[in-house]
């Protein structure tokens, strides 16, 4: 579960941060009330611990406009000031439980668990996975029976995986969604806690690793093997049905985005991507050749004693290009040789004869493998993927599915719907329209929220649904109308929300558009990176996704350019002349039009200073050179998808504030 912590004094709140890690909650700190406020509208969270007396806004008044808005988050006051006058004005602003500093850590922690258990959440049930369990009630795993030790990461990695079972999760979803705004962002932190993970499961039995590599994509969670193999029942379970949770019994959980790890295009067969590959390079070989001059010049002038600080420079320059571009042409040897000569370039080494030697050794080698006409680029081998694809073509003859108890009204749409040429069925509970979907699958489905005469309701459909492969699109129809219900439609994938009454033209126009969106995407991305053949590279890749691309190799032109393509996405080299990628990414970050705009950095350096200056910058993710084809469509798509979502989620609040 995930806590707010509006809380200005450092001290308890480390205290009670860590208090609250120490029970696998997931925490968010907020310095001052209008912090809090803003953190409190754009996510969604299980409960809000408050203290009264914050900067800018107070806890009370933090409190008053969240109550007023709708938010029935749980709230708890935390203040020194203790008197009855004051517990009135607190419980009477809308928190549910106030509790007096200096804080008792078990009382704080048992007021929490009770405030939950007072809360309007139903306790979720306990998670399966064959003889694997994690009940969410007492945050505790078990094997077989035998109770895992985990850490908070570790326990929120697992229950992540167990919710989600067929989804793939790139490492910076589990940053933004496992790790704290003040956590720093690494995801060498995502993979030691997956390998942590998979060895304590491992120990405690488990025979084959539970969570899988995705090759450039992420992890999910593995595939039960079939009944009778000993992994799907236990003793205790015999002569009882032990149910594979999918996603038809599985809740999702709540976080702050759950838009799906979006696919790469089907696999072409490898001689059309080899030749192209080849075609590119054959374009460009002779310009690599000549960066390799500038390092032969470099080596004999450094042999020479001649060497000059502008020459060592401009060779190192050539030496990182090299390192970051051969690797995405398959020259994986190649790149490995140019990234040890930047490191010998780089170290200032005394000129000495063994350097110099081994230095000479390295470029004649690379020169070789360059030079060499059999050593064509081999693309970059990875394993097709069955991964959700939510963007399939718009049949001739769209069907459509309406779930809706008001079997008046829905009839009614239907007839309207029909006359568009488009194919409808009408289910009057969530039971008739799992049937319904199970038997023929809907291109779009127009779901209420509600149903009080039936098991389950409309979000738990629209959960299972974005699970589907590929996801059913899913335009909301409901007589509720609150933020928090459009945020947690926006978060489970819902691609339209329409409050009743409605026009049925309104509806045919939000399923028309609906259907026209599940396309090809339309942003917008420029890309800036000094090196042509990268661009080119780059070209190739993105081009096939219908992006429409802006490819630049003078960042000195950058600002006209920007204001002239408009992107949905900003790409940057990190090492360029002139001006870095750095110094653009500030640029951008300084400019309110383009404060929001999403920024993705390409770079060979791997060191720990250059990540960190890139996302000091603003950069929004980073992405390593050799480029990994699946993993850059991944992460661009994931970035796009999200910013969409952000801009959908500001837009309904807009006219929902224009509508009062």
């Amino acid at each position: 579960m995930r806590i707010l912590l509006v809380e200005d004094d450092e001290g308890i709140a480390k205290v009670v941060t860590a208090a609250l890690a120490s029970q696998h909650y997931q925490v968010d700190l907020a310095t001052d009330g209008d912090e809090g406020i803003a953190l409190a509208e754009i996510f969604k969270y299980d409960l809000i611990l408050l203290d009264w007396m914050l900067p800018k806004l107070t806890g009370i008044d933090l409190c008053k406009q969240l109550r007023n808005a709708r938010d029935r988050t749980p709230i708890i006051l935390l203040t020194a000031q203790d008197t009855s006058t004051n517990k009135v004005e607190a419980l009477d602003a809308g928190a549910d439980d106030y509790l007096v500093k200096p804080l008792d850590i078990p009382e704080l922690l048992a007021r929490i668990r009770a405030v939950l258990r007072r809360s309007s959440t139903p306790l979720l049930p306990v998670l399966e996975w064959g003889l694997l369990e994690l009940d969410p009630s007492n945050c505790q795993v078990s094997y077989d029976q035998e109770l895992l030790h985990l850490t908070p990461k570790e326990y929120g990695l697992l229950e992540l995986f167990l919710r989600n079972p067929h989804r793939i999760f790139s490492q910076s979803f589990l940053l933004d969604n496992l790790w704290s705004f003040e956590e720093p962002p690494t995801e060498n932190a995502v993979r030691a806690h997956i390998k942590s993970l998979r060895r304590k499961l491992k120990e405690a039995g488990v025979k084959n690793d539970l969570i899988e590599t995705v090759y450039g994509l992420g992890y999910r969670l593995r595939q039960l093997p079939e009944e009778g193999s000993g992994q799907t029942k236990t003793e205790k379970n015999k002569g009882k049905k032990v149910a594979k949770k999918t996603p038809s019994n599985l809740k999702q959980s709540k976080s702050k985005s759950d838009s799906s790890v979006s696919p790469v295009p089907k696999a072409q067969s490898e001689e059309p991507k080899q030749s192209g590959l080849s075609a590119i390079w054959e374009q460009q070989k002779s310009k690599y050749i000549k960066r390799l001059n500038v390092l032969e010049r470099a080596v004999t002038d450094w042999r020479d004693g001649n060497l000059t600080g502008k020459l060592r420079q401009e060779a190192l320059g050539e030496a990182h290009t090299l390192a970051g571009s051969l690797g995405s042409f398959g020259f994986d040897q190649g790149s490995l040789k140019s990234r040890e000569i930047e490191q010998i370039l780089q170290s200032g080494k005394k000129a000495s004869e063994e350097v110099i030697a081994h230095l000479s050794q390295l470029v004649v080698e690379l020169r070789q493998e360059l030079e060499t006409e059999d050593n064509l680029p081999k693309p970059t081998q990875s394993q097709p993927l069955p991964i959700t694809n939510s963007r399939f073509p718009i049949p001739h003859s769209p069907r459509l599915l309406i779930v809706d108890d008001d079997v008046k009204l829905a009839q009614g749409l239907a007839s309207e719907v029909a006359a568009g040429k488009m194919q409808v069925e009408v289910a009057g509970d969530i039971s008739q329209a799992r049937k319904a979907i199970a038997r023929n699958r809907p291109d779009v489905v127009l779901l209420d929220l509600c149903f009080p005469e039936s098991a389950g309701n409309g979000l738990e459909l629209l959960a299972e649904l974005k699970t589907t492969e590929p996801p059913v699109p899913v335009v909301v129809l409901t007589v509720q109308e609150s933020f928090a219900e459009r945020v947690k439609v926006a978060r489970l994938g819902g691609r339209g929300f329409l409050q009743k009454p409605v026009a049925p033209q309104k509806v045919m126009d939000a399923i028309a558009k609906v259907l026209q969106q599940s396309g090809p995407p339309q942003a917008k991305l420029l890309i800036v990176d000094d090196d042509p053949q990268i661009l080119d590279h780059l070209r190739t890749v993105l081009e096939p996704w219908g992006f429409q691309l802006t490819l630049l190799n003078d960042p000195q032109q950058f600002w006209e350019t920007i204001e002239q393509c408009t992107p949905d996405l900003l790409i940057l080299d990190v090492q360029m002349p002139e001006f870095s990628g750095i110094d653009l990414c500030q640029v951008v970050r300084n400019d309110p039009r383009w404060g929001e705009l999403p920024v993705l950095f390409l770079s060979a350096a791997q060191d720990a200073e250059t990540v960190q200056q890139v996302f000091m910058a603003g950069a929004d993710d980073y992405v390593q050179k050799p480029i990994k084809e699946p993993e850059l469509l991944a992460r661009v798509l994931n970035r796009i998808e999200r910013s969409q979502l952000r801009l959908s989620m500001i837009a309904q609040k807009n006219q929902m504030l224009s509508d009062k």
